[in-house]
């Protein structure tokens, strides 16, 4: 499988003899209570709380993410979205497992991650938990504009979930340097993706609004074939895939950096002489 995300210390740039990951989409097998859209792209979860695990359509390539941002949630129930990795083919589970976790990861050669409100990071190696614990401020796009991740580099631009501007949003949003949505909110983005070492076996890692949280797993078969799972669990109700550049930023992304870079914030956008729908790219995606 080709490696998705560019280097660090690499020049090189996509073309034939690197060919970019094809889109994501959702497998045909799933949970008995999710719902996949036509396009592939999105997950609903149409009943219960359970019965709501979801799988990529292929293996992911190395440093690939499958991201997805939370489109719905659903008041009443207790847990949140879960995401990881697992080395069984999709199309050998009849039926699919209730729950991710255990049952999924009961069966061998899976690993998932339960996402929660807070401590979602994990704690380096020979660093204290409290400081994996602790806050952080991701650095603004305009600054680093790309996610290092071992020995990949991630464009951090559609990474990152923005949540409808309000009120106050030149306040809590000011040129886009601050992420205020908590992991388990609406339109916050989450992503999953391994990275091999030189040994043969891989890390997985988790991606949050565009902050890793570290190595979650480790070990994982990176010979094998890795499927993403998503587990459209409890008060995460949908969610919809989002695809990201791994080869130079399109020309769409960079007229709507140049645009965001001259705003004071993002409600000043909608003074801009542009089309409703530029307008809405611009401050959402």
């Amino acid at each position: 499988m080709a490696a998705a995300s560019e280097p660090v210390d690499s020049g090189a740039l996509w073309g034939p003899a690197r060919p970019e990951p094809p889109p994501t989409r959702f497998h045909w097998v799933h949970g008995d209570n999710i719902r996949v859209d036509p396009s592939g792209t999105r997950a609903t979860r149409v009943e219960s709380f359970a019965h709501g695990v979801c799988f990529s359509r292929e293996p992911l390539a190395p440093g690939q993410v499958f991201l997805v941002e939370i489109e719905e949630k659903e008041l009443g129930w207790c847990g949140h979205l879960r995401l990881g990795l697992t080395a069984l083919d999709p199309a050998s589970l009849a039926p699919v497992p209730e729950f991710s976790l255990p049952d999924l990861v009961n069966l061998g050669h899976t690993w998932v991650f339960a996402i929660t409100r807070h401590h979602n990071r994990v704690p380096r190696e020979g660093r204290p938990e409290a400081e994996a614990a602790a806050p952080s401020r991701p650095p603004t796009l305009l600054v680093e504009p790309y996610l290092r991740i071992e020995q990949f580099r991630i464009p951090r631009d559609r990474l990152v979930g923005r949540s409808r501007p309000g009120l106050y949003s030149h306040l809590l949003d000011q040129l886009y340097e601050l992420n205020v949505l908590p992991p388990t909110a609406r339109r916050s983005r989450l992503g999953v993706l391994f990275c091999p070492r030189p040994d043969g076996t891989a890390d997985m890692h988790i991606i949050i609004n565009g902050e890793d949280m570290g190595p979650s797993a480790r070990g994982l078969p990176a010979a094998q074939p890795l499927y993403a799972v998503v587990d459209v669990f409890a008060s995460t109700k949908s969610v919809r895939l989002v695809q990201l550049e791994y080869g130079l930023p399109s020309l769409q992304t960079l007229c709507r950096l140049v645009i965001q870079r001259s705003m004071v914030h993002r409600l000043a956008i909608d003074g801009l002489h542009l089309p409703k729908e530029l307008k809405d790219f611009c401050k959402y995606e």
